[in-house]
C-alpha cells in the first residue's frame, strides 16, 4: 500500500498510555493530524496540556469500552491509518479472561470498525509483544518473526487460574495477534488496508504520560524501578534473569515508520538488545554525574562479568532494519539516565 504521508489523519487508540503518548508526540512533530481515543474525558486534559505547543492537530474522542461492538465505528471514519495500542498489560490477573477477553475483543473491535467504516484507511498497525513469540528455554535462543508462543496458550488451558500471571499475559498477546491475522485472512477480499504488528520486548525510558507513583507505571517500568531502586530482586536473579529491551522512543518511532513505509507488512520485531538485570545495575552505577546518589541503587556484585554472562533470549531485528530503517537504538546509558531524571522530577 502507499505510504501514509504527513498531513494525513492517524487514529491512535489508548492514546494516553506510556508508549502511545510518545507515538502521538512523534506523529504531531512530523505533521500528522492525530485522533486519539481515551476512556474518559478527564484523561484528555493532561494530554492537551502536554501537546499544547504542537498546534491544533490533536483531537481526542472518548471510547469508554473498547470491547463493545461498534466501539470504534465513529472513531475510524475519515482516518488514513490506525495505530491500535489499547490493550491490558499487567501480571495480576486471577482469571485468564481478565486479560485475554479485552485483548482479543479490543483488537477485533477496531478491525471490524475499520472494515465497515474505515473507507480511507490504508494501514493498520497493532502493538503486540515479543511475549507472543517466546517459549521456555534453558539455552540461549534468538527468536524471529516466525516464532509463536503457543506454550503459554497451552499452559493457560491446563492450569487456568493457577497459571502464573505473566503466562496469562503472554497468552493474551499471542491470541490477540493471531486473531488479528486470522481476521485479515478471512476478510482479505473486502479490506483495503495492510496489517502490521510491532513486537517490542521490555520497554523502558522516560514517561510523558500522567502517573502518580512508580507502581502505577507500565509493568516494564515498574519492574525496572523496583529492581534498581528498591532491591526487589535477589542477587542471583539480578545476575541470571532478564529479557530483551528497547527505549520507548525507539518503539514509538517504529510505529510511525510502520505507517510510512509502503513495504511494511506482517509482524516486525523491534528490540535494542538482550539484558540480565545486573547489566542495568552496572549502567546506573557508571553514570557520572548520577541523577540519584549512587547508594540509592541496588548494590553491584563484583563477581558478575557481563562479558561471560549468559543471556537466554534475544530477537532477530533484521526486518525492522530493512523495512523500517531502524538500525541504531538509544543506548542503555541514555535510557537509564533519562528514566532516572524523570523519576526524580516526579518526586519518586
Amino acid at each position: 500500500m502507499p505510504a501514509t504521508q504527513a498531513g494525513s489523519t492517524v487514529l491512535v487508540t489508548g492514546a494516553n498510555g506510556f508508549v502511545a503518548m510518545w507515538v502521538v508526540r512523534k506523529l504531531l512533530e512530523e505533521g500528522y493530524h492525530v485522533r486519539g481515543t481515551i476512556r474518559s474525558a478527564s484523561k484528555g486534559d493532561y494530554m492537551r496540556k502536554v501537546f499544547e505547543d504542537l498546534g491544533d492537530k490533536l483531537e481526542l474522542v472518548v471510547v469508554p469500552d473498547i470491547e463493545k461492538e461498534g466501539a470504534f465505528d465513529e472513531a475510524v471514519k475519515g482516518v488514513d491509518a490506525v495505530v491500535h495500542m489499547a490493550s491490558p498489560y499487567h501480571f495480576g490477573a486471577v482469571d485468564p479472561a481478565e486479560l485475554i477477553d479485552p485483548a482479543i475483543r479490543g483488537t477485533l473491535s477496531i478491525l471490524q470498525s475499520a472494515l465497515k467504516y474505515g473507507t480511507n484507511i490504508r494501514r493498520i498497525v497493532i502493538t503486540t509483544s515479543t511475549a507472543a513469540m517466546v517459549r521456555p528455554t534453558n539455552t540461549p535462543i534468538v527468536f524471529t518473526e516466525d516464532d509463536w508462543n503457543d506454550a503459554s496458550i497451552q499452559e493457560v488451558k491446563e492450569k487456568s487460574r493457577d497459571a502464573p500471571g505473566y503466562i496469562k499475559y503472554f497468552a493474551s498477546k499471542t491470541l490477540a495477534e493471531r486473531a488479528a491475522f486470522d481476521f485479515v485472512e478471512k476478510n482479505k477480499e473486502s479490506i483495503g488496508w495492510d496489517l502490521v504488528t510491532i513486537a517490542p520486548p521490555y520497554i523502558f525510558g522516560p514517561m510523558i504520560n500522567e502517573l502518580s507513583s512508580p507502581s502505577s507505571a507500565n509493568a516494564s517500568l515498574a519492574e525496572w524501578y523496583q529492581a534498581i531502586l528498591e532491591s526487589a530482586k535477589s542477587p542471583e536473579e539480578l545476575k541470571t534473569s532478564g529479557n530483551a529491551w528497547a527505549d520507548v522512543r525507539d518503539i514509538a518511532l517504529a510505529h510511525v515508520r510502520a505507517i510510512q513505509q509502503p513495504e511494511a507488512e506482517g509482524r516486525i520485531t523491534v528490540s535494542a538488545d538482550s539484558f540480565n538485570w545486573h547489566d542495568w545495575v552496572d549502567v546506573v552505577h557508571s553514570l557520572n554525574p548520577s541523577p540519584y546518589p549512587p547508594n540509592s541503587y541496588v548494590q553491584s556484585d563484583p563477581s558478575y562479568d557481563p562479558k561471560t554472562a549468559v543471556r537466554l533470549l534475544n530477537f532477530d531485528t533484521t526486518k525492522a532494519r530493512r523495512v523500517l530503517g531502524i538500525d541504531k537504538y538509544i543506548s542503555m546509558e541514555q535510557s537509564a539516565r533519562d528514566m532516572l531524571e524523570d523519576f526524580r522530577s516526579r518526586g519518586w
